[in-house]
């Protein structure tokens, strides 16, 4: 028996089939369009070029699992509001199927899917329990714990990046204010750059980004390698604004992985050392004898894909 998983992103709609330890035997990727119908079209597409790279038929596929963004219902297979693809309280997965001939899928969050996908075949794998985090536009997580994915009573649990670390800071897209998101994600990591710039005048972060439209998450990495002290300075505190939530999901849970995936994250030791440097000062059991291993989320843009080829035998 073959799994097929779909990751439903804002550019692109990629597939892949998998076998039943999640490991990828062929994938496709086409370009998203918008639209309920449209899209539902696009990822029966995706799962058909897929299966043919895979040199397998449809009918050797026991099911297909959907990671998709925005706010869903996956006992129902909806999604309420994904408003960036044009879908609002939209059945995706029985449309996905009737498109597929009826085969049985399911629906999860994107970030909970590519949790599941670390945790089966990537930075998790032969543990126990994983949280991922991905820093990207927002801060996305997920956590598999006791071999279980989690998702809560009513499937919205683990919005980590939606917990405040400093109290009455950065307006959050949430509502609330000083949540992790707005300081941990790459666009945090932005703002906190183009606020420094624009105090500084004199910084090499100038030099790098002639516009505060053109810094990136690269840009104080590069200016601090550089040499540039205040590009040092915010790196400083975007790292410790990090381990602080990290901490946090550590001391509560005590996974024995944290995998931290997104763009950033291609520092490598320029932002790990420094992060388990601040770890080592954060965690409560950071004198214990076994420890949270904080590393680097191996599968990159298929995790999300393994994650939901994986939901049937892991929900």
């Amino acid at each position: 028996m073959y799994y097929i998983g779909i990751d439903l992103g804002g550019t692109n709609v990629a597939a892949g089939v998998t076998d039943k330890e999640g490991r990828l035997l062929g994938k496709a990727s086409i370009p998203c369009p918008r639209g309920a119908e449209a899209i539902a079209d696009a990822m029966a597409e995706s799962v058909r070029l897929a299966v043919h790279e895979a040199e397998l038929t449809l009918d050797q596929c026991g099911s297909v699992g959907v990671a998709s963004p925005g706010t869903i219902d996956p006992e129902k297979g909806i999604v309420f509001h994904a408003f960036n693809l044009g879908l609002d309280h939209v059945p995706l997965a029985q449309m996905v199927s009737d498109r597929l001939g009826g085969i049985p899928t399911l629906l999860e969050n994107d970030a909970n899917a590519a949790a599941l996908g670390e945790y089966v075949s990537g930075a998790g794998k032969g543990k126990n329990s994983l949280v991922a985090i991905t820093l990207g536009t927002g801060l996305g997580s997920g956590a598999v714990l006791e071999g279980k994915l989690y998702t809560g009573f009513n499937y919205a649990a683990f919005e980590s990046g939606h917990m405040v670390i400093r109290r009455g800071g950065r307006p959050c897209t949430c509502g609330r204010k000083g949540c992790w998101e707005a300081y941990a994600s790459a666009t945090g990591l932005i703002k906190s750059t183009r606020e420094a710039m624009e105090a500084h005048h004199d910084s090499a972060l100038w030099q790098l980004a002639s516009t505060l439209e053109e810094v990136n998450g690269k840009t104080p990495f590069d200016a601090a390698q550089a040499g540039d002290t205040v590009a040092r300075e915010v790196l400083a505190e975007y790292i410790e604004d990090l381990a602080c939530g990290l901490a946090n999901l550590i001391n509560i849970l005590q996974p024995e992985v944290l995998c931290v995936g997104g763009g950033i994250c291609k520092q490598g030791e320029n932002l790990m050392a420094p992060l388990r440097d601040a770890l080592n000062r954060e965690e409560f059991t950071k004198d214990a004898a076994h420890r949270c291993q904080v590393v680097v989320a191996e599968l990159g843009n298929d995790a999300g894909i393994i994650g939901g080829a994986m939901l049937p035998l892991y929900r």
